[in-house]
């Protein structure tokens, strides 16, 4: 037994030392300094993961700001200069942004591919996403989820006595719930059988989501779902309520799901259903997170809590929207929510303090990057990477990065402010929670909508107050970093009431 053991212990030192001479790949002139790591096929990952930030700034430090690392059998090149981000977005006809993307959305979601080089759909796919997420079809989402969001925070009151009582619960649970349940019916409408059906169905629908996303970060990492088996039941059973059948059974469908379904003509029932749930996610994932953050950071700040609430008040008042529990429910339209730039800068403050997102793209040939000082050679395959999160925590672009200042991007006027600086010169790009260029998150503009809908809610009906008063911030999931929002390490237990109206 011994010596078997020590016979295969010594094939896998000598499969080592052969990748050490014949696998890493040997950097060539006029190509970034090379991080090849020690681990075959993993190269520099598990570093990268345990720590994104730490990791990429010791690399600055003793590369600058353009270098290569060996992640997860991919040669991955990050480009760390704020200045420099303009300048990779100008070499869009190298780059490609879908061949990731629509290989991480098969392989996690379990559909066929929607890449249109695979003729399952055409290029008119990332139109759809535009088209039914902004402009007119963003009024109808915005109503509906203003609308789904009172319907579930509103829902104790049909027991609610005289005296509101205090309720404890986690906040993140609480954004979590309230905002799946809302999301929910604002794309796939509602149960046409009737509200216990439908309670019944978003409460096993939110366990299979929370199932399912927690294993998320292992499928873009590249394992297979079925290493997962209770993860890989709950996809399926998220799928299998997004068939064309139980559509069927839903009034007020979303027209992003009716168009998307009408697009992909070519796929089966359950490929549709599959590619219905990644919109799920893709609505919820970042979301969430995103909304557990505003509110707590806001209910943290008592300048930040005053502000928002007197602006919330003024703007209600304007809009002649009078808050009660048994009149008609709070309706704002698109320009009373974009003309919100406390709640703007709240929100983007804490995004900027818990958003992690990597901007990726693959070399579709050799080329030559030219950036703001300095030219790379790229080998085709490679990967182009930004890491705004650098970006955010800068001390030069925002000084004292780590704290929270509700009013960081407000000018001296209240109105929103968009001019940021290194080294002197003026950014384009200093803010990219989500994405930038062609990769840039088509819904990033309602979740933003949901986001401050969330919170006017919030303040209008309910009095808030955290049951720790000096709380601290919960740390950052770092498991999640590269996907998005990271969402809080442990819950922050707060109490709410309904207000006396």
């Amino acid at each position: 037994m011994m010596t078997i053991s020590l016979i295969w212990g010594i094939v896998v030192a000598v499969c080592c030392c052969l990748w050490l001479i014949l696998g890493m790949r040997r950097r060539q002139m006029g190509e970034p300094p090379l991080e090849n790591g020690l681990i075959p096929y993993l190269g520099c990952a598990l570093k990268f993961g345990a720590n994104p930030l730490e990791f990429l700034r010791a690399n600055q430090r003793k590369h600058g700001h353009v270098f290569t690392c060996r992640l997860m059998g991919n040669y991955v090149h990050f480009i760390t200069n704020p200045l420099s981000y303009q300048k990779v977005l100008c070499h869009g006809k190298y780059l490609d942004w879908k061949k990731f993307h629509f290989t991480t959305s098969a392989k996690a979601f379990g559909h066929r591919s929607i890449d249109p080089s695979d003729g399952n759909t055409t290029d008119n796919i990332s139109k759809t996403f535009i088209k039914t997420l902004q402009g007119d079809a963003l009024n109808s989402l915005t109503e509906a989820m203003m609308e789904n969001l009172q319907l579930v925070m509103r829902r104790p009151l049909v027991s609610k006595s005289k005296t509101p009582a205090w309720v404890t619960e986690g906040m993140y649970s609480f954004c979590y719930r309230v905002m799946f349940e809302a999301g929910y019916l604002t794309l796939f409408g509602k149960d046409l059988t009737g509200q216990d059906a439908q309670k019944g169905l978003i409460l096993n629908n939110l366990d299979h989501f929370k199932e399912f996303d927690k294993i998320f970060p292992a499928l873009v990492a590249g394992l297979p779902i079925h290493v997962f088996k209770t993860a890989h039941h709950a996809r399926e059973k998220l799928a299998e309520g997004l068939r064309h059948e139980n559509l069927g059974k839903r009034d007020r469908i979303s027209e992003l799901v009716r168009f998307l379904n009408d697009m992909l003509s070519t796929l089966d029932d359950m490929d549709k259903a599959k590619t219905h749930l990644a919109i799920l996610w893709a609505s919820q994932a970042n979301t969430i997170p995103a909304t557990f953050w505003s509110l707590f950071q806001m209910i943290r700040s008592p300048e930040a809590m005053k502000a928002a609430a007197e602006e919330v008040n003024k703007t209600l008042e304007n809009a002649g929207q009078k808050i009660s529990f048994d009149g008609s429910p709070i309706c704002l339209n698109q320009m009373q929510l974009n003309d919100l730039p406390v709640l703007d800068s709240i929100i983007k403050e804490s995004l900027r303090l818990s958003s992690a997102s990597l901007n990726i793209r693959t070399a579709k040939e050799d080329f030559t990057l030219h950036l703001q000082d300095s030219s790379y050679n790229i080998r085709k395959d490679d990967i182009i990477a930004l890491y705004p999160q650098l970006m955010h925590f800068d001390p030069e672009i925002y000084p004292d990065p780590l704290t929270f200042k509700y009013d960081r991007y407000l000018d001296e006027n209240g109105k929103t402010k968009t001019t940021f600086y290194s080294n002197g010169i003026k950014l384009k790009y200093y803010y990219m929670p989500f994405g930038s260029g062609a990769t840039i998150c088509p819904g990033r503009i309602f979740a933003v909508q949901e986001i401050k809908q969330f919170l006017i809610l919030m303040l209008s009906y309910f009095e808030l107050e955290l049951v720790e008063s000096q709380v601290k911030c919960p740390p950052l999931d770092q498991s999640r970093a590269g996907l998005g929002i990271l969402p809080p390490l442990n819950d922050i237990e707060f109490k709410y009431k309904f207000k006396h109206l």
